[in-house]
């Protein structure tokens, strides 16, 4: 039988509530097995045993009883480290001059708990979620980068120590860690999922992500974050999907085995019923990087500016460099930034109207070698300067063992249809290797 540790949430909640599983066991399973690879791995900053043992005792409680808090009732559930949870540390991957001890949890956090979760701990993170990179090792390869800056979340996520865990996206923190490590990655429409008691990069581009191993799973927790808000599409996958790429996008990026590997999954998909075509993106997605970089220069400036003033020599260079560059910026560019970034959310409407989803890389490679970068995010840069759901799907394995992925992306609030298409994808990867032992 599969282990615990090993199963998804969708499985772990329906054995739990149906009294074939305890919280205490599924707990137990995946701290054993944080015990086991994280001395290799070393995704956590801080593993709460003891708290997360004595939450589900009391889950296994209730369950006796048969009350259920909700969905995640007993499925433990990793925390990267800029999301508050009452009474733990909170670092950003800082020193200590940026830790605090909060009070409350973070909004997601909270709605993860009231569903039942068990908080197992908080995961690495770059500092202040930006380039500076974490010690944390990619479980498939452990010479190899896991991706940033939701670094600890993904590995552990990848390894199998958690079935579900909360990371952020400003430009590719989420999606990319998730296809360099194997698993799905999912971040919602801009705003969708609350930010309140996460630690800030650049507050108009950054999303709460989610961490999970299947599309399913991406969809409970999402329904969770955000009830009553959202549908999350069928249970079963939809049919064939119009699918659009746009090729311009990663043409003179994305290596040749990323390209070959894209096309070779878009003729399959065009041979199982999709319809696939080329798309063309707007005139106004020249100018967008150049403004997403602009914004998110000014808007870590203005978040940092007072403890940068007292601890600038205690940033690490990536960050550094980031609010030095943006307490700069005159307000008239920032403000021109922005309306570049409406100007390219409007122009793609029609786009997003002809296809059910885009489709295209995640990265233009597979995790590089090292851990002196955490990899490139322009190819999710776009859709997180949009503000666009998008979602990454493990969909094979590169010459060298490390994982590919495919990115889906739809317009604002269309998750239920992004869903919907993943999970039709998802049915035709057949995608279900995992990292070694």
């Amino acid at each position: 039988m599969t282990p615990p540790y090993a199963m998804t949430i969708t499985e772990l909640a329906r054995r739990i509530r149906s009294g074939s599983l305890s919280p205490v066991a599924a707990v137990e399973a995946c701290l054993a097995r944080i015990e086991q690879v994280e001395p290799l791995v070393h995704a956590w900053v801080h593993v709460d045993s003891s708290r997360a043992l004595d939450t589900a005792r009391l889950l296994e409680a209730e369950a006796r009883r048969g009350v259920f808090r909700g969905a995640l009732h007993g499925v433990p559930v990793g925390l990267k480290d800029i999301f508050d949870g009452a009474g733990m540390v909170t670092t950003s991957g800082a020193g200590a001059f940026a830790h605090r001890r909060p009070e409350t949890d973070a909004r997601a956090v909270a709605a993860l708990r009231a569903a039942g979760a068990v908080i197992i701990g908080k995961t690495t993170t770059t500092e202040f979620a930006y380039r500076d990179p974490t010690v944390t090792r990619n479980p498939w390869n452990l010479e190899h980068t896991p991706g940033g800056s939701s670094s600890g979340s993904a590995a552990a996520v990848a390894a199998r120590m958690v079935p579900l865990a909360l990371g952020s996206q400003t430009i590719g923190s989420t999606l990319r860690p998730a296809a360099y490590c194997g698993i799905v990655g999912l971040k919602a429409t801009h705003g969708l999922i609350s930010t309140a008691g996460v630690t800030p990069l650049a507050w108009s581009l950054d999303h709460v992500g989610i961490f999970a191993r299947c599309v399913d799973d991406a969809a409970l927790a999402l329904t969770v974050l955000t009830a009553p808000a959202t549908a999350v599409g069928s249970a079963a996958p939809g049919g064939a999907p119009r699918l659009g790429i746009p090729r311009t996008l990663f043409a003179d990026t994305a290596d040749a085995a990323v390209t070959d590997h894209l096309d070779v999954t878009a003729a399959a998909f065009a041979r199982a019923g999709a319809s696939v075509d080329e798309v063309t993106v707007p005139p106004s997605t020249v100018a967008l990087h150049d403004a997403g970089q602009l914004v998110l220069r000014v808007e870590a400036a203005a978040y940092h500016a007072e403890q940068f003033a007292a601890h600038a020599a205690a940033y690490r260079p990536g960050i550094r460099g980031l609010v030095e560059a943006g307490l700069s910026v005159p307000a008239v560019d920032y403000v021109g930034a922005q309306r570049t970034r409406a100007r390219f959310r409007e122009d793609m409407g029609p786009i997003f109207d002809r296809f059910d989803a885009l489709l295209m890389p995640v990265a233009p490679a597979p995790a590089p070698r090292g851990l002196e970068t955490t990899g490139d995010p322009v190819l999710c840069a776009p859709w997180s300067y949009g503000g666009f759901p998008a979602i990454s799907l493990p969909s094979g394995l590169a010459t060298g063992g490390l994982p590919l992925a495919i990115q889906l992306i739809t317009g604002a609030h269309a998750e239920a249809r992004l869903l919907d298409v993943a999970r039709w994808c998802e049915a035709r990867l057949h995608f279900d290797a995992a990292p070694p032992p």
